[in-house]
């Protein structure tokens, strides 16, 4: 049983804000992903994807905002459940919260705060007839561990951010990486595919491009693909892993049973305070909820989350009356007792 004083589920630029603005009130929190990392989108779709719209910065990557996000988090200490979904919510007698995840994982908290983004992620499959049949047995959807494919021949498809840097990667780690993509263009970043192309020239990386999978073969796992190609026709590879790269559906997932109101796939909260949903002492920040005059933007969930923090404090301390400090007079101080302080200086009054 993992306890905290706000369970936090997804772990998007807004649930990781949440630790930072709950760590300032002195809460402890938790997060749960369905992905095996911290960053939600950010991390998983589009790392090099560069966001305009973060207050004091210009232009930042969103892989690079996920990296400072968990290095202001750090003094905090927060837990993470990763690569499990929030499966089921029960209220306790002690009016706090039980949720439990797909893998059984179990978590208390008086508060939680649902930050899930666009909801659960799904990975968008493409339509081969038994792909099915050989997932854990040599496909996946999702690198979680690297070392997995270490010597070993793989197989990936896409042609977006994701199957480009992971080709990359694994360049280095796999006995064998080719990468299969319907068309000659790419929708990543260029320097990946640029590096793409570096290392098919190198013969790194068996780049297949006008192509698509079509057949998996093998009996109990996974042996080889076949390969349709716009000239060539079929082309058959031996393979120890396939990984189809297109993608991570949104849905809302198990959350859409825990008697939430919903509205359009989206989590009404009442915005005149500090976004609680219709069942008391759960929160909806970020792009999963919805009131009227909502923006799906990550400023607008940093905003959400600093206030749903200070009435989450209310409900955790309801005799304790906070007394708001700013930053810049009293510092940063995390729960070991190492704290950053606020740079003092002296006004001088010319007369």
């Amino acid at each position: 049983m993992i306890k905290t004083d706000i369970l936090i589920i997804g772990a998007g630029p807004t649930g990781l804000f949440t630790v930072f603005e709950a760590g300032l009130l002195k809460l402890k929190t938790h997060l749960i992903d369905a992905l095996p990392q911290p960053g939600g989108q950010c991390a998983e779709i589009y790392p090099k994807k560069p966001i305009y719209d973060i207050p004091g910065f210009p232009e930042v990557l969103a892989g690079d905002l996920v990296d400072n996000l968990m290095e202001q988090i750090k003094p905090f200490e927060p837990g993470f459940t990763l690569g499990e979904r929030a499966e089921t919510i029960e209220k306790l007698e002690d009016d706090t919260f039980l949720v439990t995840t797909n893998r059984g994982t179990k978590h208390n908290a008086p508060v939680v705060a649902i930050a899930g983004g666009l909801g659960s992620f799904e990975p968008r499959k493409p339509p081969i007839p038994n792909i099915a049949d050989f997932e854990d047995k040599g496909v996946a959807y999702i690198i979680r561990d690297p070392e997995v494919y270490r010597d070993k021949k793989v197989v990936i498809s896409g042609g977006g951010d994701s199957a480009l840097d992971w080709s990359i990667f694994l360049a280095d780690v796999a006995s064998e990486v080719t990468l299969v993509h319907r068309r000659n263009e790419f929708r990543g970043a260029l320097d990946s595919v640029e590096k793409v192309a570096e290392l098919s020239k190198l013969g790194k990386i068996n780049l297949v491009t006008e192509a698509e999978v079509k057949e998996l073969r093998g009996e109990e796992y996974l042996t080889g693909v076949n390969i349709k190609h716009k000239t060539k026709g079929d082309i058959a590879i031996d393979t120890d892993y396939f990984i189809p790269l297109f993608g991570l559906s949104p849905k809302l997932g198990p959350i859409a049973n825990w008697g939430l109101e919903i509205e359009k796939n989206a989590i009404k909260v009442d915005n005149s305070y500090d976004y609680q949903t219709n069942i008391p002492g759960i929160y909806a920040i970020g792009d999963v909820n919805t009131y009227r005059g909502k923006l799906k933007l990550i400023l607008s969930g940093f905003h959400e989350a600093t206030l749903m923090c200070q009435s989450a404090y209310q409900r955790i301390h309801p005799d304790k009356k906070y007394v708001m400090k700013y930053t810049t007079v009293g510092g940063v101080e995390g729960f070991d007792g190492s704290k950053k302080e606020a740079k003092k200086e002296t006004v001088k009054a010319i007369i």
